[in-house]
């Protein structure tokens, strides 16, 4: 089966340091799952890499959201370049940097990255779905759930286990912005709600949870569909 993974920066570089433990417990689950015959495509986010770099670029001069954007999109290159560092041995060795372009690939593990600027990786991970004809992409993030507000600005935000893509672009908004915090961006929600997607959004720091919903198809998360 082929699965589409939106693998958060946050939780590859969640401060100002790579989580290479979490790295190695990620990919000796990965190597357990592809002995099951599983395929996996991997895209990674940007994570305090591209927040440093964000932040860096403001202080000097007011930059424009389109160089934001850029610096986000090889931020995500990076880091991508890192996971296909780690799964060298059974992985594709081109990283995806453009989901609208169909690769070949055998290898069981396809690293993928930020495309350009106007959406996050979020609307990366619906293309490659769409490309390669999977109907599901678990978004791991840092977060357990969705909710159906800011639950840093508001203390009576409500958890959300499922909901209707309707409901949750109307949580999300209708733009996209550089360093929007949403839990799927709302270019990428309009487009998954189009190609009748379902999005699972879940904490990936939690593998255990991860490999219940891959072998058993039950997860601690929020389903969008």
């Amino acid at each position: 089966m082929i699965y589409i993974i939106s693998l958060g920066g946050s939780l590859i570089v969640p401060n100002e340091n790579i989580d290479w433990q979490y790295l190695k417990k990620f990919r000796r689950l990965i190597l357990a799952q592809v002995k099951q015959g599983h395929k996996f495509f991997i895209i990674t986010g940007g994570g305090w890499t591209c927040r440093h770099y964000q932040n860096a670029a403001g202080k000097v001069i007011k930059i424009t959201d389109e160089d934001l954007d850029w610096l986000g999109v090889h931020s995500t290159r990076l880091n991508a370049h890192l996971l296909r560092t780690i799964f060298f041995d059974i992985a594709h060795p081109e990283i995806i940097t453009n989901p609208t372009k169909k690769i070949t690939a055998e290898e069981p593990v396809v690293i993928a990255a930020g495309w350009k600027p106007g959406w996050s990786t979020d609307y990366d991970a619906v293309l490659l779905a769409k490309n390669y004809g999977a109907n599901t992409i678990i978004n791991l993030s840092n977060i357990n759930y969705a909710y159906d507000k800011d639950p840093k600005k508001y203390h009576d935000a409500k958890i959300i286990k499922e909901i209707k893509w309707s409901d949750f672009r109307h949580v999300v908004g209708y733009k996209w912005k550089p360093g929007l915090s949403a839990p799927f961006d709302p270019i990428a929600s309009a487009l998954a709600e189009k190609l009748k997607l379902k999005v699972i959004i879940a904490n990936g720091a939690n593998l255990k949870n991860f490999e219940n919903f891959i072998n058993k198809g039950k997860i601690k998360g929020t389903v969008v569909s």
